[in-house]
């Protein structure tokens, strides 16, 4: 196939370039910033609100995946609309311009906010809670809105990602039981939580590309258990001593969203919404619709990705990379991490 991949310098973005590369697709890569790519990848740079600049991005391509996005901790809600609704959309205006046959759009599962029950299942309603969410879910519509027009679109929806690379805000956990200190879950931890690793995505993707007729896929690992099971099983991995401790939930929460809107942490409204709380996909739908199974569990995803950490410690505070491949900036988090290991919390059952 002829692919572009829309967003393929970032960290999930450039995974995807190299899986298309292997299985010995023509890629090329629309985005703002350059990347050290294989040979063969070509390279627009612009940005995805560009009309002309995307209309020269998806010319001859046969399949455009699209992953440009404003992450959750954008600070400007101007700037998060506009990337990921407009973006959107002036892809998927180009790409039924230029006859391109297939758009795969990754989505995210914020669409759902706390959902009511669990597993989220095909016919869950979407209903997010916060602005990422939200603009999430207006890219969606704009990708319905081209499919009723006859554009093949597909809309892949995955879970907090993980594996290697991925930092942002997992650098700082990682961080943290790196130097001993003990990572913390709101209430007893008892939240079942999935997550998926970024090869898992990447081949859900490739598959729903290869698939005709419009679709939307929930993708997520199969083997999972609670928030306090997956940070206590890395923590025995890391052998640093860390251990899981408990914090109350409500104060907390009232103290990270005090402590972010004063600049002082880099919590976003997800964190504070979903980090007590389950969250699932039945991933079945999307199994038997695209052949597709997840090889990772939790555990397995969680020591791989600290153990990447640990290879590329010193190059993840790097403020040329894309939000997802460096470190959060910790802020007032690095005096918590000093008084997690000067004053023990209570244990979290396991």
């Amino acid at each position: 196939m002829r692919c572009l991949v829309t967003g393929g310098s970032g960290y999930f973005g450039s995974l995807l370039v190299d899986r298309l590369l292997t299985d010995g697709h023509d890629v090329r890569n629309l985005d703002l910033l350059t990347a050290d790519h294989p040979d063969g990848v070509e390279f627009v740079a612009g940005d995805v609100r560009d009309c002309a600049v995307v209309a020269e991005a998806v010319a001859d391509r046969d399949v455009v995946f699209h992953n440009v996005a404003q992450v959750p901790l954008a600070i400007d809600h101007h700037l998060l609309r506009s990337v990921n609704v407009d973006g959107t959309r002036v892809v998927l205006d180009a790409c039924r311009d230029a006859g391109v046959s297939k758009v795969v759009h990754t989505s995210s599962s914020a669409v759902f906010g706390v959902p009511d029950s669990n597993p989220v299942l095909p016919s869950t309603v979407p209903k997010p809670e916060e602005a990422y969410g939200h603009a999430k879910l207006a890219a969606e519509w704009a990708c319905l809105d081209a499919a009723r027009d006859g554009l093949d679109v597909s809309i892949v929806r995955p879970r907090t990602i993980l594996g290697h690379g991925r930092l942002g805000i997992f650098g700082i956990l990682f961080d943290w039981i790196a130097d001993g200190a003990d990572p913390v879950v709101l209430g007893d931890g008892s939240n079942r939580y999935q997550f998926v690793h970024a090869d898992d995505l990447a081949d859900a993707i490739v598959r729903a590309g290869a698939t005709p007729g419009p679709g939307i896929f929930n993708i997520g690992t199969d083997r999972f258990g609670t928030m306090a099971e997956a940070l206590h099983h890395v923590c025995v991995h890391a052998g640093t001593g860390s251990r899981v401790r408990r914090v109350p939930t409500a104060p907390t929460v009232a103290l990270m969203r005090a402590t972010a809107r004063l600049g002082l942490t880099p919590f976003a409204p997800y964190h504070w919404l979903m980090y007590a709380k389950s969250m699932w996909f039945d991933v079945e739908p999307a199994r038997e619709a695209l052949g597709w199974a997840p090889r990772w569990s939790t555990d397995e995803m969680f020591a791989q990705s600290f153990d990447w950490f640990l290879e590329h410690r010193s190059a993840t505070m790097r403020d040329d990379a894309s939000h997802h491949r460096r470190t959060t900036p910790q802020g007032a988090l690095s005096a918590a991490k000093r008084l997690t290991k000067l004053f023990p919390l209570a244990d979290v059952p396991e």
